[in-house]
């Protein structure tokens, strides 16, 4: 899926982001908090709107469907009017469709693959700022701050990408760090590369003429 497109309302939440990281002392060296870019674990990943749905249920084809997830969070699916999605699991959904099927069918087995990903809210990774293409992208696991920038374009011509800041929630406590895209993107120093996680902010600023 291509990535969801930028707003001008992100310019207000760029500012709020910014008076926020302002007020804290320097932000960490993000690089040498991550002893690799795999080191960091996603939690599990949570389906959302605009997502497309494969619903396999065992030896029942008749059953077996593709939907997209409303934008109220809901699904529609045979024998099953009205089911909510967003916010589950494909497990946990899979679980509530065995229960509402069970009315229908014996015992059904449900599997629920996500075939196409957008993403709750907290779940995107925002890129703002100096960018080529600022988005909203939806989070993959194990995605790091290469895949980010390859997914908004890379870098604007005017973008410091040394004084980047990637704004994360750590223990509901946000906290910000500096990262080192002209390192990565320009220099190809892999050592800049660090592991992303769903709703982190990464705000590029300009560079000062």
């Amino acid at each position: 899926m291509m990535p969801l497109g930028f707003s001008p309302r992100w310019l207000g939440v760029l500012w709020l982001v910014c008076l926020t990281v302002g007020a804290c002392s320097g932000p960490t060296d993000l690089a040498r908090t991550q002893s690799g870019a795999a080191s960091v674990e996603a939690p599990l990943y949570r389906i959302g709107p605009n997502d497309t749905l494969e619903i396999v249920v065992w030896r029942q084809p008749d059953l077996q469907t593709t939907v997209t997830v409303r934008p109220d969070g809901r699904i529609t699916v045979p024998l099953i009017d009205d089911l909510r999605a967003a916010d589950k699991t494909p497990t946990e959904l899979a679980k509530d469709l065995e229960e509402e099927l069970s009315a229908f069918v014996r015992d059904p087995l449900v599997t629920v693959i996500v075939t196409g990903f957008s993403g709750t809210f907290q779940q995107q990774v925002r890129v703002v700022g100096a960018a080529v293409n600022p988005a909203a992208i939806p989070y993959r696991a194990n995605m790091t701050l290469l895949d980010a920038m390859i997914a908004v374009g890379g870098l604007a011509e005017t973008a410091a990408g040394d004084r980047a800041t990637l704004v994360r929630v750590v223990d509901g406590e946000q906290k910000s760090f500096r990262v080192r895209l002209d390192d990565l993107l320009r220099e190809g120093r892999i050592s800049a590369n660090v592991s992303m996680l769903p709703g982190d902010i990464l705000i590029i600023p300009e560079r000062l003429f």
